[in-house]
């Protein structure tokens, strides 16, 4: 049999690969505005845990984020959802991954509107104490949707908007810490205080509210029209 040759197959991903580099990752995780995305959050979690915590995830784009971004160094350590889409699904699973591994750390990565969904398991968090650790990337939006109405309906936004309650006020409420930044300068020592806490700890961090996830292939257009802005 001949031997096939893929090497000009291979060379094509390598030069879309620096290409999305260039358009895309580079700027998520090292940006140049003031507003701080979500990617920078992941990077920085991802250089305090060394890989080595268990990451749930709720849905939408900080889903997309955190599945993409953030390092493991063994299986089972990504818990998602996947394309099922089941919002409200980060924190209670982040609660049966601290129960099936306590002696992990245990981060749930949830958007602000997924949160509401599933806030009430906080009486389950305080009840048997799960040292869970809860991060909320709030950019107050319903963002995979505000995504696409923005992109292809000219930011006609419908029922996307969200007006969140005081989440850290909240989670007080049921005896656990937490605090609310929205400064690059804190992003550090806030994360560094939630994954050192001795106890399920909240950290919400504001993000831009209108930074999109790249790249996305559009309805009703094929792969090779993959979109990187």
């Amino acid at each position: 049999l001949k031997e096939n040759d893929h090497s000009a197959w291979l060379e094509k991903f390598r030069e879309l690969e620096k290409e999305e580099i260039k358009e895309v990752i580079t700027e998520e995780l090292n940006p140049t505005t003031d507003v701080m995305t979500m990617g920078e959050v992941i990077k920085v979690l991802n250089e305090l845990t060394n890989g080595d915590a268990i990451v749930t995830t709720d849905v939408g784009q900080h889903q997309m984020v955190a599945c993409r971004y953030a390092n493991f160094n063994s299986s089972k350590s990504s818990v998602t959802s996947g394309g099922l889409g089941t919002m409200g699904f980060g924190l209670p699973a982040a609660i049966g991954a601290w129960y099936g591994a306590p002696e992990k750390t245990v981060v749930a990565i949830i958007g602000d509107g997924g949160f509401q969904m599933t806030l009430q398991e906080l009486g389950t968090i305080m009840q048997f104490g799960a040292k869970v650790k809860i991060l909320i990337l709030n950019n107050e939006f319903l963002g995979m949707v505000r995504q696409w109405q923005q992109l292809f309906h000219d930011r006609r936004y419908s029922f996307v908007n969200i007006t969140s309650p005081d989440f850290v006020a909240v989670a007080k409420g049921y005896y656990i810490d937490g605090q609310k930044i929205s400064e690059r300068k804190d992003l550090k020592t806030a994360l560094e205080t939630m994954l050192n806490h001795d106890g399920a700890y909240l950290l919400e961090v504001m993000v831009g509210k209108e930074n999109n996830v790249f790249p996305m292939v559009a309805q009703g257009t094929s792969v090779s029209e993959i979109r990187l802005k």
